[in-house]
């Protein structure tokens, strides 16, 4: 147990334990008690319980016997047409066991899924439906079609609050024996926007280091600048200094081993906080879309953000 990795040490094992998605467990929890769930498809950002939820559903609908009944298949490594023909109908057509009628496939990552798997997974939902549902998990549910969203309910996830990350900073401090300040429990509210699996991997990492956690800890480990010193940067681009300005941005990415588009989403979140007109933030923040589009394709990172600054100092 001491050597497992935190986010399976503290996946919710039951319905009550999943955090943040209170209307959705409930309309869940209604389903698996009928002993009846339709296709499923849960959409929303990455560690927030889609994988949680469906695994929960499988233990509660088979019980001992939900290895059997269940089939997982990452659709990121398993995108091809013929997946669909030969590994999931094999397991589609094969009667479950145990008193529940259907076995159950997951599918994670399916916004991966080729179109053309995606046609031949909607015959396939609709050929085998007695014997099997479908749990669907996607980041982006615009990348799944038409016809399958159709024989879907569709569930739509959200990013944890501040108070329920709070929460499970708790709960996983008090198991480890940690200790974690406010300004440490903000830094790790910040850094993981709501991503529960993120937040345990940079608690992990914090713990293996020092049991008494800081906000400089958590920076460090995460390879994260103190949005300080990223606003600092900022005032000084907009005062015209540009190259104190640069030369501290360089310095921020020797220092914390950032990279630019690292760089680029916070300077982006800072700008809404400095002391200057709406209208400039705008501009600044379509800037950034601008520079983070030509470090995608391919430019010098250290050259895009001096660009950047320059703008900057021009508005």
């Amino acid at each position: 147990m001491e050597h497992s990795i935190w986010i399976e040490r503290y996946r919710p094992q039951n319905f009550n334990e999943l955090k943040g998605q209170k209307e959705i467990v409930n309309r869940i929890r209604a389903f698996v008690e009928n002993k009846n769930i339709p296709h499923l498809l849960f959409t929303g950002p990455a560690g927030v319980g889609k994988t949680s939820l469906i695994l929960i559903i499988a233990k509660k609908l088979f019980g001992e016997y939900w290895r059997e009944n269940f089939l997982e298949l990452n659709a990121s490594d398993d995108r091809g047409i013929d997946v669909v023909r030969n590994t999931i109908k094999d397991f589609a057509r094969t009667k479950s066991i145990g008193n529940v009628p259907f076995k159950i496939i997951y599918l994670d990552e399916c916004d991966s899924l080729t179109r053309d798997a995606q046609q031949a997974l909607r015959r396939t939902m609709e050929n085998y439906s007695k014997t099997c549902r479908f749990c669907l998990s996607c980041n982006y549910s615009s990348k799944i079609i038409d016809p399958i969203q159709s024989r879907c309910s569709i569930f739509r996830f959200k990013s944890l609050s501040k108070d329920e990350i709070k929460e499970i900073i708790d709960v996983v401090s008090k198991n480890e024996g940690l200790a974690v300040d406010d300004e440490a429990a903000e830094a790790l509210f910040n850094l993981s926007n709501g991503d529960v699996r993120r937040l345990e991997n940079i608690m992990q990492s914090c713990a293996s280091v020092e049991k008494n956690i800081t906000k400089e800890l958590v920076y460090k480990i995460a390879s994260y600048a103190d949005p300080k010193e990223i606003k600092e940067v900022l005032e000084l681009s907009v005062k015209g200094e540009f190259i104190k300005s640069r030369d501290l941005l360089l310095n921020l990415m020797l220092k914390d081993g950032l990279n630019g588009i690292d760089i680029i989403k916070q300077i982006q979140k800072e700008i809404w906080n400095l002391k200057i007109e709406d209208n400039k933030k705008l501009e600044m923040t379509e800037k950034c879309g601008e520079i983070e589009f030509r470090m995608v394709e391919g430019s010098d990172e250290f050259l895009q953000l001096e660009s950047l600054i320059a703008s900057f100092c021009k508005k």
